[in-house]
């Protein structure tokens, strides 16, 4: 079995780190390369960044900002954001991330998954969905919903046939999202991560709602994730990542451990 991932997030804000719960609420919390630094000398697998605000106010990311990340790391880096365009994700790669995130731009232009992929490879195309649970219908037959623009702009689409056609289109990965579990500490969106899990065969990261060890564990075992985002839990020093891992290789979960 392939070890399973933590990865910590880091949600930026006008270059500062913030995190709210349920995308609204964000209370800064400092600098995103310090973190970035101490996560990467703690053992992160993965470190991932989203300037938050991007998309929603239709402007770039912060350049300056990935690239003070990338100098001080050197794990895998993915990078979010207000990327609309291949020459976006050029710019992104040259400032030193490895994978580009692509969320909101994915949804309203799919064609970008594809342009990404050819010019990039697979490997460096991730797909971030936001994800609301809503009732069941003919539009939304899985009961759950493609969020975009930081959680303000319902799609009426369908999660589990957008993530089924992000892989079509050349994802190499989704990053998802439980709106409704976002900084709840609460634990994992489990059906939901499943649901998409088990449909696409390209990794799924969990992201939304660890509060615990316990649920990272449940995250890559029930909801068979191939990794567990982490954010609030790590933040504000109530885990470590060595301690998030050893309690997963406790549990018998292959993880990578420094």
């Amino acid at each position: 079995m392939l070890s399973k991932r933590v990865i910590p997030c880091l949600d930026v804000r006008n270059g500062i780190l913030t995190k709210g719960v349920r995308f609204e609420g964000n209370k800064d919390i400092g600098d995103p390369v310090d973190a970035a630094k101490r996560y990467y000398e703690e053992g992160a697998d993965e470190i991932v960044f989203y300037d938050i605000t991007a998309s929603h106010e239709a402007r770039g990311i912060f350049l300056n900002v990935v690239e003070e990340v990338a100098s001080k790391i050197c794990i895998p880096f993915s990078v979010g954001g207000g990327i609309a365009s291949v020459e976006d994700m050029r710019a992104v790669l040259l400032a030193g991330a490895e994978k580009i995130s692509i969320n909101s731009s994915a949804v309203t232009h799919p064609e970008l998954i594809q342009d990404g992929s050819e010019a990039f490879g697979s490997q460096a195309i991730v797909v971030g969905m936001d994800v609301r649970k809503t009732l069941v219908s003919d539009a939304i037959p899985s009961g759950y919903e493609i969020v975009i623009h930081g959680g303000r702009k319902p799609m009426g689409l369908d999660a589990l046939q957008w993530a089924k056609r992000c892989e079509q289109l050349g994802a190499g990965e989704i990053c998802l999202n439980s709106i409704d579990a976002d900084g709840t500490k609460d634990g994992y969106e489990l059906q939901l991560t499943r649901l998409i899990s088990e449909a696409v065969r390209i990794p799924v990261i969990a992201s939304g709602g660890a509060g615990k060890p316990e649920h990272l564990a449940d995250a890559v075992t029930a909801g068979k994730a191939s990794a567990a985002l982490v954010a609030s839990i790590v933040h504000f020093g109530e885990y470590s990542i060595p301690e998030l891992k050893a309690y997963m290789a406790s549990q018998g979960i292959p993880v990578r451990m420094r």
